[in-house]
């Protein structure tokens, strides 16, 4: 029965859910159900979601609005919610206008296709029950829209960090790392089939540990393995919390030249007395004695980060402490964004929302406007230098050129020649965006 049924997916958020709608895509299809690209065309329609900001949620709750429209049309479409927000709201949406058919958190995948023949006898189906050793480690992803060059590997799930302001630690439950020899046979199946380059996730990578007897597989000697399968294979990984990462991993990653020269380490506020109230566990002083281990050990490391501001009670000086954090460190890149707050967590319990929208968006502003500046900085001091570029596909602008991108994740554009993408060039650097290198290949 399941053979005529035809899955649509739409992922959104971070790159975790993502790789989790590939660990979807593979369950269903061993399952018998077969995917396509047009929502149309579809019986069932899934959409894997991110809860970690409010933006995030109305714009799963728009196209949620959408999906309903075609079930006038399609009576019998089945519409399920998965991931994030399917487990903060359990099943409030399904009492709302949406009608869902199906809500599925991120530690039930494995029972989609019984919770699918559920909703097909015109039930709803829900399981947003948390696991404490689900890591789907026997589970090979079906890489959904993939270019052939680049994948990612989930190595661990859940946070314990319980910062303020994250909702992760009740949407994805407590930490568990997955067997590290079935993460290894992973990368070096992706390297067999011609993948070039590999990111690891987690919440905080740098928590992964799997104890096998009386062997300890640390991240630093997880990265270790993964980069030991090929050399041709490269390594990337996030996200890192700067209480944990160390300078064995530090010297692990300059050893080895197949793991990008690219460490995201997110730093949400520049004053300690904000960085405090989000419970992040280290301190400005703290945050920069570790760029500068990095910029040591490993010199041609480029650094990215992940900003909050208008967090609760945030002054105009602890503003301006992180306008000059950020200018101290010259972050090659980062994602900035403005509080809101998030239900089930520490801040919307203890803490007011107490910063005006307007205000927020002023300094958002001048986050985002200095980070520009320091992008463009970044990315002058590459003129005229010669990269190892890895290719991943065809510009988006045109059609006559190629991008991919440096060991340090900067995105390069470059005109094609008779390479084809999975394969390494040396481009040369002439012109650059605040966002983009542009060279030749040489």
């Amino acid at each position: 029965m399941n053979k005529s049924k035809k899955v649509y997916i739409e992922t959104y958020g971070c790159q975790m859910n993502f790789s989790d709608s590939e660990i979807v895509a593979a369950i269903l299809t061993e399952g018998g159900y077969t995917f396509t690209e047009k929502i149309r065309d579809a019986d069932i329609l899934l959409i894997n979601t991110c809860s970690i900001r409010e933006h995030a949620e109305d714009r799963v709750r728009k196209r949620l609005h959408y999906f309903y429209s075609l079930r006038k049309k399609k009576p019998e479409l089945i519409i399920g919610l998965l991931g994030c927000i399917a487990e903060r709201t359990k099943l409030s949406l399904i009492k709302e206008e949406y009608l869902l058919d199906l809500v599925a958190g991120p530690d039930s995948y494995r029972y989609l296709p019984v919770l699918l023949e559920q909703a097909d006898t015109g039930q709803q189906a829900v399981n947003t029950i948390l696991s404490t050793d689900e890591t789907y480690a026997d589970i090979t992803p079906v890489r959904l829209s993939s270019n052939g060059v680049s994948a990612f590997i989930s190595i661990m799930r859940g946070c314990e960090n319980y910062c303020s302001y994250c909702v992760v630690p009740s949407t994805r439950g407590k930490e568990r790392s997955r067997d590290a020899f079935t993460i290894v046979n992973e990368a070096r199946t992706l390297a067999e089939k011609g993948y070039r380059e590999i990111t690891l996730l987690g919440q905080n990578v740098n928590s992964y540990k799997w104890i096998s007897g009386e062997e300890e597989i640390d991240f630093t000697r997880l990265l270790v393995r993964v980069a030991q399968v090929s050399s041709l294979l490269r390594i990337r990984f996030a996200t890192s919390h700067p209480k944990d990462i160390s300078e064995e991993l530090l010297k692990t990653i300059a050893c080895y030249k197949n793991i990008c020269k690219s460490i995201h380490l997110p730093v949400q506020s520049g004053s300690n007395r904000i960085l405090e109230l989000m419970n992040r566990k280290y301190n400005r002083e703290q945050y920069m004695e570790l760029i500068e281990a990095i910029h040591r050990i490993i010199p041609d490391c480029a650094v990215s980060t992940d900003i909050i501001t208008g967090f609760c009670s945030e002054t105009d000086v602890d503003h301006q402490q992180t306008l000059e954090l950020m200018k101290w460190a010259r972050f090659d890149f980062a994602f900035m964004f403005k509080y809101s707050e998030r239900p089930q967590t520490l801040a919307a319990d203890q803490y007011m929302d107490n910063v005006p929208d307007s205000v927020k968006e002023q300094r958002l502003r001048e986050i985002i406007d200095l980070q520009q500046t320091l992008s463009l900085q970044s990315n002058k001091r590459d003129l005229e230098k010669v990269f190892t570029v890895l290719i991943e596909g065809s510009s988006k602008r045109s059609a006559d050129d190629y991008f991919g991108r440096t060991t340090s994740n900067k995105v390069v554009v470059f005109p094609k020649s008779d390479v084809l993408p999975g394969n390494y060039v040396k481009v040369k650097i002439s012109h650059c965006t605040s966002a983009t290198l542009i060279g030749e290949i040489i």
